[in-house]
Order: structure tokens, then C-alpha cells, then sequence
């Protein structure tokens, strides 16, 4: 395949939003989906992280199928389970949202520091953004889970080379993190209109 790993998601990001500038359910979590592969080459050191985001996208996959049309748009579960009262379920879709929107932040942090840090291994760049977003909502059973498997990362030049594949790998980086960004801020700030974007892990 040509090009980088990103490149799936990039050509993916291009469709998330309708023409009235709203997130599509299906899209979103395609290029969320499009991101695994990246998370396989971290190898053991991401096992939680990849078993988290795939459960995410199941759960939502799962409902956005039941009814395809009530729920094109990405927020409508959340307005449906918000309505219900069940929005805070740890089985719910405001859920599953909200923690893949925070697994990839912590993603995209990632990135972030293997463009900004040159000098740091992977290792450093993982528990940098670990530290930055996701520890925060985590306890302290999934924090020192979670510590421990970010020191498995294998070796960042090799790293590089098999995620940048035939392309530019850093140009690929940022323009994910500059297209993706916006819309996991637009996810929060939606959880947050609902008072549903603090919730801690049980």
C-alpha cells in the first residue's frame, strides 16, 4: 500500500461531517477504525489501549445498526440515553463515546510528542500522553496497569519505519493530528453541554 499508515484515516476524515457540518456515526468510527492498524505496531505495550477502542467502536457500531437513520448522527445516541436517563450507565453509548474520544486523545498526544520530542523513545512519548490526558480519569488500579504495559513499546526508529511505510511519516502525523483534533474537541464539548464529559472510570 502506498503511503503511510494515516492515510485510510486522512481520506477518511474528509466525510465525517454532513453538509450541515454535523458528525456522521458511521464515518467517525471508521477513522477511528483506521487508526487500529497504527496500534498494532505498538505491539503489547497497547493491548489495552487497542481492546478499549475496539470495544468503544463495537458498541456504538452496534447501536448506529439498530436503527441506521435515527442514529446517522454521531450525538443522537447520547440525546436518546441522556433522555432515558441512562446516559451514565458504564454500558452506555455516551460511555463508549467518551472513552474513545479520550483514548484518542491520549493518541493523539502520542503523535504529538514523537514530532515535538526527536530525542525521546517511544516509551517517553507514550507515558508523556498518558500522563497529559488519560490518567486523570483513570483509578488507581488502571493507572499502574496501564504505566507498566506503555514500558513494552518497542523501538522507535523501527516504529517509524514500518508506520511510514512509503510516505512521509511526520508530514502524515501532523496532518493527522491538526484534522483530527478539532473533532475530538467538538466530542467534548457536546459531552460537556450534557454535563457527561468528566466521568471517571468506576
Amino acid at each position: 500500500m502506498e503511503g503511510t499508515v494515516f492515510v485510510p484515516a486522512l481520506e477518511g476524515m474528509k466525510h465525517v461531517k454532513s453538509e450541515s457540518g454535523e458528525m456522521l456515526t458511521k464515518e467517525f468510527l471508521e477513522v477511528c477504525k483506521q487508526i487500529l492498524p497504527v496500534i498494532d505496531e505498538f505491539g503489547a505495550a497497547m493491548a489495552l489501549v487497542k481492546a478499549d477502542i475496539g470495544g468503544n467502536i463495537t458498541r456504538l457500531e452496534n447501536k448506529y445498526l439498530t436503527s441506521p437513520s435515527e442514529f446517522n448522527l454521531l450525538y443522537s445516541m447520547v440525546k436518546v440515553e441522556v433522555e432515558a436517563k441512562t446516559a451514565k450507565g458504564s454500558s452506555s453509548c455516551t460511555n463508549g463515546l467518551l472513552w474513545l474520544t479520550r483514548a484518542m486523545d491520549f493518541l493523539l498526544e502520542l503523535f504529538r510528542n514523537l514530532l515535538e520530542h526527536e530525542d525521546w523513545t517511544l516509551s517517553q512519548a507514550c507515558s508523556g500522553s498518558y500522563q497529559k490526558t488519560l490518567k486523570k480519569w483513570h483509578g488507581w488500579l488502571a493507572s499502574s496497569t496501564f504505566t507498566l504495559a506503555l514500558k513494552l513499546a518497542p523501538d522507535r526508529k523501527k516504529f517509524m519505519e514500518v508506520i511510514g511505510r512509503t510516505g512521509d511519516i511526520n508530514a502524515d502525523i501532523e496532518k493527522f493530528c491538526t484534522n483530527f483534533t478539532p473533532l475530538l474537541e467538538e466530542n467534548h464539548k457536546f459531552l460537556a453541554s450534557v454535563g457527561l464529559d468528566d466521568l471517571k472510570a468506576s
